[in-house]
């Protein structure tokens, strides 16, 4: 399963995608978003999942990285 972290542009678009991955049944957890990552509301969600992440996008949701090797690489930007 891969392992992502999306970035929102407010908290709760932070808190609906949470809410939204949990009733999926994907593990999800809010967390600061990482310094080399940045990111409008300072609130980022890590979550696995084995999909097409790009299934997962709304308008709440500023980027995504996926997690290689301790590294980020961006997947998705709504910028």
């Amino acid at each position: 399963m891969k392992e992502y972290i999306a970035t929102f542009f407010t908290h709760s678009g932070a808190i609906k995608f949470d809410r939204k991955a949990k009733s999926k049944n994907i593990e999800c957890h809010l967390m600061p978003v990482p310094r080399k990552l940045s990111s409008d509301c300072g609130i980022g969600a890590k979550f696995k999942f084995d999909k097409d992440v790009l299934d997962l996008v709304d308008d709440e949701i500023e980027k995504i990285f996926i997690v290689k090797d301790g590294k980020y690489e961006l997947v998705y930007s709504n910028e």
